[in-house]
């Protein structure tokens, strides 16, 4: 069955040069964006109730964006002034650009991972003697407390936001040929939205080992999977999957 139209459970990219718009012009398919989760930020008052005073900390593990925005909001909340000496340990290039939001970088002491939370964990080490706290959301990956604890530091989690099911009632009878998906908790969002739901001809498209075992555990068929060696992206899994089924290639 041909693909015609597309739902993406994530919000609509910002940038005019997404690949999504290029594959949409290419392939004269429908491409919709809608986030099937979102984040909510935590009060100060849930903060104080886990027992967390930023004064007792001297460094902040930043391991997203949105770590980032609700540490300061956090912080602004308490009015609390971070100190010029707060020392941040970011996850990635990424996260640690994103913080220039918040701080004049060359006056900071910024310590930069490469990708992965084990990547930053010899730098972590580095620093022992830091108190470290980690605010970070409500699904926090095993990984990240377990490297913290076998580092041996002294460091505190906390709660700051957290990602919550988003009422998709409006879609209820609309259909997609493909839904793509790029999280166990896109998968919980569909069934908390729509319990009875039957894939059929929907296609599902997925991104992530995680993502494939949550699918396959709701007895769905993963029809589209990326990242592989020749499609690392998932724009780049839908194009091979659309030159086949439209072109009959």
């Amino acid at each position: 069955m041909k693909v015609k139209t597309i739902l993406v459970s994530q919000p609509e990219p910002k940038i005019e040069n997404s690949p999504y718009f290029d594959l949409q012009e290419k392939q004269k398919v429908k491409i919709d964006f809608r986030p099937f989760i979102h984040v909510e930020g935590v009060s100060a008052k849930d903060i104080r109730q886990q027992k967390v005073d930023l004064n007792n900390y001297t460094a902040i593990i930043l391991t997203s964006r949105n770590a980032v925005d609700h540490f300061f909001r956090i912080a602004e909340e308490m009015r609390f002034k971070v100190p010029d000496s707060m020392k941040y340990f970011c996850q990635s290039e990424a996260v640690a650009f994103y913080l220039q939001k918040y701080v004049v970088y060359r006056k900071r002491k910024i310590y930069v991972g490469k990708r992965t939370f084990s990547e930053l964990s010899p730098l972590i080490k580095k620093y022992k003697e830091e108190t470290f706290l980690l605010p970070n959301t409500d699904k926090v990956k095993p990984a990240v407390p377990e490297t913290l604890n076998a580092l041996g530091v002294n460091w505190k989690q906390a709660t700051f936001y957290k990602t919550v099911v988003s009422d998709l009632s409006d879609l209820a009878n609309v259909y997609y040929d493909v839904l793509v998906f790029f999280s166990p908790s896109g998968i919980e969002s569909l069934f908390q939205n729509f319990p009875d739901f039957k894939q059929n001809d929907t296609r599902i498209a997925v991104f992530g080992n995680t993502t494939i075992k949550a699918v396959e555990e709701k007895g769905l068929r993963v029809d589209i999977a990326a990242p592989t060696p020749e499609t690392p992206s998932m724009t780049m899994a839908l194009q091979k999957y659309i030159d086949k089924v439209n072109k009959g290639k």
